[in-house]
């Protein structure tokens, strides 16, 4: 296991949100260092990757006096547990930084939140941030991508090729814990992006995993699986991964709806969570045969 940690002088605070619910089941969450940026793992015969990349929530402790935003409103727009859903895979990567912090799904030049335009609506600092301060977090999405590019390298290397699970999710009750959910025709269970990869290309195993996807039966019902409805697929990474990686190289961005946990208390459905994490690893057969019968 590959532990990269940051650089010294780069010194972080652990969140105490974070620690409260993992102390409530410790099997939630993996151990994170102060000063890790992110977790690697490689192993296994598997050409399958997942990321958890929205899952941290930690901040870097010369930016906490800065943040306008209280822990639970970080919390609530953050994907807590989607490092769980990819627990299973022999490869992932796991990003310990808030979102707030650092977007490392967002391009470099949009990668730090500084108008609440860019984050739904909120204030995230309290009087801006100086340029020093931009230019640490911006180093870390820099080192992200450098990351990334060469772990990658290494799968296609050993494998010929690769497919990338991009683990994300998003809220579905905006207008408070007894609001409304989301329109049905607007929010599945579960959202395919597909917009920046050759869709045609990769239609096998694309229609794969909407196939299998489909077929799993939760709380007595198949789940609601489709594509580009709530979102599209536009973050940085899978349109780096497509880019950098054109021919070899399938991301699939996944949007979980938040109906595995209470997205204003962050409480775990732990029902819920196990399941999908058993569906994601019920995939990784059923994309790999899907990737050989491209060669």
């Amino acid at each position: 296991m590959d532990r990269t940690r940051a650089h010294p002088g780069y010194t972080f605070t652990l969140d105490q949100t974070a620690e409260r619910f993992i102390a409530a089941d410790d099997d939630l969450a993996i151990p994170v260092h102060p000063q890790e940026w992110w977790t690697t793992h490689r192993g296994g015969p598997s050409p399958i990757v997942g990321t958890a990349i929205h899952n941290g929530h930690s901040l870097r402790e010369d930016l906490v006096p800065f943040m306008a935003l209280d822990r639970e409103d970080r919390l609530r727009e953050e994907d807590p547990y989607t490092e769980f859903f990819i627990r299973d895979l022999d490869n992932r990567i796991v990003f310990h930084r808030s979102r707030f912090e650092v977007d490392i799904n967002r391009a470099r030049e949009g990668a730090i939140y500084l108008k609440p335009a860019q984050a739904w609506g909120l204030n995230v600092w309290r009087d801006g941030l100086e340029a020093e301060a931009i230019e640490t977090s911006l180093g870390v999405h820099d080192a992200y991508y450098e990351m990334l590019k060469a772990y990658l390298a290494g799968v296609e290397a050993m494998h010929g090729g690769f497919i990338v699970l991009d683990i994300h999710s998003y809220n579905h009750r905006r207008e408070g814990p007894d609001g409304p959910e989301m329109p049905f025709d607007k929010a599945p269970q579960i959202n395919i992006g597909t917009s920046s990869m050759d869709r045609k290309r990769w239609a096998p195993v694309i229609d794969a995993f909407i196939k299998e996807a489909s077929r799993f039966t939760f709380r007595g019902r198949p789940l609601d699986v489709r594509e580009n409805i709530a979102f599209q697929g536009k973050g940085e990474q899978t349109r780096f991964v497509h880019e950098h990686f054109p021919q070899k190289g399938c991301a699939i961005a996944i949007e979980f709806k938040k109906f595995f946990m209470d997205e204003w208390t962050a409480e775990p459905d732990l029902v819920a969570l196990t399941e999908m994490r058993a569906m994601i690893a019920g995939m990784v057969p059923v994309l790999e045969d899907a990737l050989r019968g491209m060669k």
